[in-house]
């Protein structure tokens, strides 16, 4: 039985590729699952925490046909935007999440698409920017504190201390110290996008997460 991983794997192979149409199998998949919407992330830490929100606040995104689709780099952008946007993509909504130094990536891919199709499709195409990265707008809405709590409920408090010690971390603001704790080890940032948005309040999320799930769930 086709699910939503299989459809993301499928699209990820054409693009790195090049391929600027879906192949059949590939619209195939998308009619099959009635997939709608495409949130285009840069990574699987960006992913992991998107997902964890949705089922925080009991959001069903496969079941409203929406794919959190990261992407392995903003730079790979445009060939997704090609793929699943308006014709000859699958036509879908995008969206997405990305960091600052990123947003001209996303900008300029989804003009590209958005020249090709009326106002109606282009207002469509939305996407949000951290003012660093996720995991910087994560630690801002937490606070210095949780986030040690949160780490040391992981078992990675003396690794934390560690990298604190180091002559490269003096001077540097707790909030940056974790923020580099937080990419210093494989796997690492995946893990706390995921543990550090359980540890939200149900009701608060950074702000460019939070308008991402206002624009997914806005007809709601």
């Amino acid at each position: 039985m086709a699910d939503m991983r299989a459809f993301r794997e499928a699209v990820t192979a054409e693009a790195a590729v090049g391929s600027d149409e879906p192949s059949e199998p590939v619209r195939e998949l998308a009619g099959r699952l009635s997939v709608r919407t495409a949130v285009l992330l840069e990574g699987l830490s960006d992913a992991a925490a998107v997902d964890a929100l949705a089922e925080r606040r009991g959001l069903d995104l496969e079941g409203r046909g929406i794919c959190v689709l990261p992407m392995g780099g903003a730079m790979s952008v445009g060939r997704f935007a090609r793929l699943l946007g308006p014709s000859p993509g699958l036509g879908l909504r995008l969206t997405g999440l990305c960091d600052e130094r990123e947003r001209r990536f996303y900008a300029r891919a989804l003009e590209e698409v958005a020249t090709t199709t009326g106002t109606e499709q282009r207002q469509r195409q939305r996407f949000f920017v951290c003012s660093a990265d996720l995991e910087d707008e994560l630690i801002r809405t937490l606070g210095v504190a949780r986030v040690e709590e949160v780490i040391r409920a992981e078992g990675d408090l003396r690794a934390l201390q560690t990298l604190q010690q180091q002559p490269a971390q003096q001077g540097r603001t707790a909030q940056q110290q974790l923020r580099r704790f937080l990419g210093t080890k494989k796997g690492r940032k995946i893990h706390y996008g995921r543990a550090l948005v359980e540890a939200l309040e149900p009701d608060r999320a950074p702000a460019p997460l939070d308008d991402l799930f206002d624009e997914l769930f806005a007809d709601l």
